[in-house]
């Protein structure tokens, strides 16, 4: 895998997933609704693309946001 997340990019997919992560369980009953499953996944998908600096949908349509070295 390439990495096609950048620094910028990864901050802001950990802040929004955990915000996605708290606003199940604080307000959407947790896993035990739909709105709920959807904000965890969501969530987990993005905090887990930051982790490991690649974004499938990015290779999908060729975007990156990580700079290579020169």
């Amino acid at each position: 895998m390439i990495k096609n997340v950048g620094s910028t990019d990864k901050v802001l997919r950990i802040v929004v997933g955990i915000v996605l992560v708290a606003l199940a369980f604080l307000k959407l009953g947790g896993i035990s609704s739909a709105g709920g499953i959807v904000a965890v996944v969501a969530g987990a998908v993005l905090i887990l693309t930051a982790v490991v600096n690649f974004c499938p949908i990015y290779r999908i349509f060729g975007l990156r946001t990580f700079k290579l070295p020169e």
